[in-house]
Parts: structure tokens; sequence; C-alpha cells
């Protein structure tokens, strides 16, 4: 219960953000443009500063040993979530693609990270390294794939030398040999990596501005794919690796990484390849906005079993 009702408290947070970001991009404040160098920003320096300082902590076998964990249930909520959307959303429409990308993929960058350093700290951030390593190798090869509708793996190579997954390398290179930065050049990258909680939420707020709300709301389709997203997905994720007997700190964070809405990326990705990026935005949105009930819901059920049971 304490982690739903932490989770919750954060996601009002975020939500205040979220919500500032938006007035800003109905004021002018913030430009379509202004939103995607923002967004650039986010993924390319905040993100991985974030990432490669939460290995800035003294060597601990617990802690590689929970992170090899994590590397595991992260791989079978990817491999039960990708099986399970192929048979969830199979309607042969124009949008098949843009569903199925927006239902495997969560923002577990933008919206996981500020959750998961709020509940756990950089522990759990340690542990969500796994998971978005997955996330950038996947949805740049898997989930470009499926948007496209063919097969490029090209994109691996992209995959591997984006900021987050280097991030991942130099951090846990750093972490195993006990390599500390200064003071000073680690306390101004901490500066950066306490950025990304507030620029996320701005990024999304400015994000879901851009799309007609109401209009969403009134989508049926977008309820099941939410549905989906946000509950089903995650809930088999987390039984199919509960049986394992992980440790708990590990498990909720994978859990919690699932059950956050639909990525950004996949908005991105349907703008680049001609697909209709006024589907992607709207099942980012309305994803986004639900998640505010259903990531507390989840986080609670998850932890009562994990601790619990």
């Amino acid at each position: 219960m304490e982690a739903g009702l932490i989770i919750g408290n954060q996601i009002i947070i975020m939500f205040i953000i979220l919500i500032i970001g938006a007035f800003c991009y109905l004021k002018g404040i913030i430009t379509k443009d202004g939103t995607k160098q923002l967004s650039s920003f986010a993924l390319n320096i905040i993100n991985p500063v974030l990432i490669f300082m939460s290995y800035q902590s003294k060597y601990d076998k617990t802690l590689v040993h929970g992170l090899l964990w994590s590397f595991l249930l992260s791989a079978i909520s990817y491999a039960v979530t990708i099986l399970l959307t192929y048979v969830l959303i199979r309607k042969k429409t124009p949008d098949l693609a843009v569903e199925r990308v927006s239902s495997i993929y969560s923002n577990c960058a933008f919206m996981c990270i500020p959750l998961i350093n709020g509940i756990y700290g950089s522990e759990g951030v340690l542990y969500l390294t796994a998971y978005l390593t997955f996330f950038n190798v996947l949805i740049w090869t898997h989930g470009l794939m499926t948007m496209k509708g063919e097969r490029d793996f090209s994109s691996l190579v992209k995959a591997l030398i984006s900021p987050s997954v280097i991030a991942v390398v130099v951090g846990l290179i750093c972490y195993l040999t006990n390599i500390r930065l200064p003071k000073v050049p680690a306390t101004a990258l901490q500066y950066i990596a306490d950025m990304n909680t507030p620029i996320a939420m701005v990024i999304a707020g400015a994000t879901a501005a851009q799309t007609n709300v109401l209009k969403a709301l009134q989508n049926r389709r977008i309820y099941y794919v939410s549905l989906c997203k946000l509950i089903i997905l995650p809930v088999a994720g987390f039984f199919a690796a509960w049986i394992l007997d992980p440790p708990p700190i590990v498990l909720m964070t994978v859990t919690i990484a699932a059950a956050c809405p639909a990525a950004t990326m996949c908005t991105m990705f349907a703008v680049n390849l001609d697909k209709d990026p006024k589907t992607a935005s709207e099942i980012f949105t309305v994803t986004t906005i639900l998640s505010a009930v259903t990531l507390p819901l989840i986080t609670i059920f998850a932890d009562r079993i994990t601790y619990h049971i």
C-alpha cells in the first residue's frame, strides 16, 4: 500500500508539471519545434546522465545480483508483452502497427525514471537501466520494423550506440571498477540528472496539448488499447516474473516500468514513417491520463502480492 501511495503522490506532482507544460504550449511559450528540441535534449543528454549517475555508487555484490535479475525480468516482461500483444491486438486496420507498438513500449524513460527514483532512489534507477537497455534495443529494431512493415536490422546498430545504452555500458564499467567522478563534475552532472522529471513532464504536457483530448477520450478503440497497455500486459508480465521468486524491488521496478503509458517514441515513428501520428498521439495522451489511476492500482496490486504472499 505504501508504494501505491508514494507513486500516487509522485504522479500528482508529475501531472501538475505536465499541466504547466500543456499551458506553456497553448500559450505559445513552447512551440512544436521547441517540444522536439526539448525531447532531443532529454533523450540524448538528461536521461543518459541520470542513468550514468545511478551507477556512481559504492560497489555492492547485492546490487550486481539485483541488476542481473533485472535483465532477466526485463527480457521476460518484453517477451510476454510482445507475444500477448499479437494475440490481443489483431484487428486489421490502418492503425494496427501503431496500436501494437504503443501497447508494447512504455514511456519508461520520461515517466518511469522519476517515479522509480522517487520510490526506490538510485538503487531502483540502477535496476531500471536493464529495462531501458531492452527498450532502446527493441524499439529501434522490433518497434521500427513493425511500424515500417518490413525487416531492417541495420537499426540494431543505431540502438546499440544510442546515448542511453552507452550510458549503461560506461556506467556499469565505472561501477564494477569502482571509478568515481571527482566532487565538482559529479555535482554538475547530478544537477543535469535532476532536471529529468520537470523537463520530461513539460514535454509530455506540451505533446498532449497538441492532441484533441476530448475527441481522443470519445474513441472506444483507444480504451481497449489502453486496457491492454496499462493493465492486462503488465499484470501478465508480473506473474510470469513473479513465479521465479526474484528480489522484490527488482520485480516492482520492472512491473512499474511495464505499466507506464505509451512511449512518445511511437508518435515520433508515426510522424517519420508516414503513419497516422494522430492515433499515436491520442493513445499517448489517453494512456497518460488513465495512468494517473492505473499506475497506483497496479503498484498496490503488485506490492501486496510481492511482499505479502
